[in-house]
């Protein structure tokens, strides 16, 4: 997928590759210093102005890789400011550009109400110190001659989380942060990252312990309509795992238990929002907290699979693998019992195959441990379509609600703040931080088009088991569905 970082996403898997070489042969502690020498020969830097400045980036990135915090402090966030990335962007938001006509009619000044533009020798100018970052000049001007310069981290944060300090360098608050990932790949200095569990997984493979990958929804049309679960799972046990599961087996279930509630609430008259999506459940924590009786008990997939595998084995070590880095601090967050030890994303899984040599084969797509409901989970609006479908199995008329599906961030805020002011007019709340659901994830691997494209093949291949029909296989009375 080409993206505006992809250089930066080049250097990242790279390093985690090298980092999962020196793992696997027991390495990683004695050799780790070793990888800013090794990605930065020098003598000329590649990327930045200097060798030293890069190798500094390396051995901060080290850290992440480690599941470590950078900077002086741990902020306890999954996402991570890289100080020695972050090269200021302009901390004044509207700049006066060389277009800038030095015009007779002054819209620009005219139109400030803070006395913030002055006009100098050749074009107008904008103090900083004044400005309050309306906009009213760049409308006003009729030569768009001045350019609103937001940092692309702080444009594209849903939820306001993100300013610079006095020395220009970003910080994220955490009191708002929802850890949805979408600043990381908005940063075209690679800046921002995440940690990741790749050390911590592999020193278990060599332990020895049992080490389960649970593959989101998701995953299926990612890499092209050859690619299975079945390729999945060959390459997974190639590289250590002891075996893999579908997330859309979790889908199934998480669809049944928030039937049951969606049945219950509406005999009550009480609306009610999803639980899947972990920035969405951070979204309503940190700033809709007056709408937690609103959402759903109901655990994630991830969790639910996590905990079926855990009831049959207490000693399992579950990873979710996915296109999100909320998953990620999901699984951190040990307040929920039983959910996954750890969760990796696509390319951090793809670098430790090729820390292995081991390639995604095309292989058949002949086995299947979700309904299709289950594998759409991963759409917009394919969690509401399975709750629904649920419900019916149940014997309930479905005609009667009216469902909410918020594709995006933004979407997902307007259906909130409506919910609070009491003037929702839908039933339920679908809530997805990505748009286009889970397969829009920050880390997917492929744009969302292509990704449909094989996806549905894929899917369409399936066999037509309901959900109810497909968890008779299952004892969901081993562990529980809700938190």
């Amino acid at each position: 997928m080409v993206t505006n970082d992809a250089t930066i996403i080049k250097i990242k898997h790279k390093l985690i590759c090298e980092a999962a070489k020196m793992a696997y042969a027991g390495e990683f502690d004695e050799k780790k210093d070793n990888l800013p020498y090794m990605l930065i020969p020098g003598p000329q830097p590649q990327y930045r102005c200097c060798i030293y400045k890069e190798r500094e980036v390396i051995r901060e990135r080290t850290r992440l890789v480690e599941n470590k915090h950078v900077g002086a402090e741990d902020n306890g966030l999954i996402i991570q400011v890289i100080t020695a990335a972050c090269e200021g962007c302009p901390i004044s938001r509207y700049v006066v550009t060389d277009n800038c006509q030095k015009c007779m009619g002054k819209a620009c000044q005219s139109s400030c109400n803070f006395g913030a533009i002055s006009i100098g020798r050749s074009r107008a100018y904008i103090d900083p110190g004044k400005c309050r970052e309306c906009g009213k000049c760049a409308a006003a001007c009729p030569y768009n001659a001045i350019a609103d310069l937001i940092r692309p981290c702080k444009r594209n944060c849903p939820v306001d989380a993100i300013s610079m300090d006095e020395n220009a360098i970003c910080t994220i608050d955490e009191s708002k942060c929802i850890q949805c990932g979408k600043c990381i790949h908005s940063c075209p200095f690679g800046a921002i990252s995440s940690k990741t569990f790749v050390i911590d997984i592999i020193r278990d493979i060599r332990a020895g312990k049992k080490v389960v990958a649970m593959l989101a929804p998701s995953t299926e049309g990612q890499f092209g309509p050859e690619i299975t679960m079945s390729s999945w799972r060959t390459a997974l046990k190639k590289i250590g795992f002891f075996d893999m599961v579908e997330v859309g087996l979790g889908g199934d279930m998480t669809a049944d238990a928030e039937a049951d509630e969606w049945i219950e609430a509406h005999k009550e008259g009480k609306k009610m929002t999803t639980s899947c999506c972990p920035a969405f459940v951070r979204l309503i924590e940190k700033h809709y907290p007056e709408l937690k009786d609103n959402m759903s008990s109901t655990v994630s997939p991830m969790c639910a699979v996590s905990r079926m595998l855990k009831a049959q084995d207490p000693d399992v070590k579950t990873v979710f693998i996915g296109p999100c880095i909320a998953k990620k601090a999901e699984a951190n967050d040990k307040s929920v019992e039983g959910n996954a030890d750890y969760a990796l994303t696509y390319g951090e899984i793809r670098a430790m195959l090729r820390a292995k040599d081991v390639e995604l084969e095309p292989e058949e797509n002949n086995t299947q441990q979700a309904s299709v409901f289950g594998k759409r989970f991963g759409n917009g609006g394919g969690v509401a379509k399975a709750v629904l479908q649920s419900m019916e199995e149940k014997g309930v008329d479905t005609s009667v609600f009216d469902v909410c599906v918020c594709d995006g961030a933004d979407e997902c805020k307007k259906a909130l703040l409506l919910l609070k002011m009491g003037k929702l007019p839908q039933d339920f709340v679908e809530g997805m931080a990505c748009s286009g659901g889970c397969v829009g994830g920050p880390s997917r691997h492929n744009d969302i088009v292509p990704s449909r494209r094989a996806r549905d093949t894929l899917i369409g291949q399936a066999d037509d088991r309901n959900v109810g029909e497909n968890l008779k296989d299952y004892d969901m009375d081993s562990f529980s569905m809700h938190r």
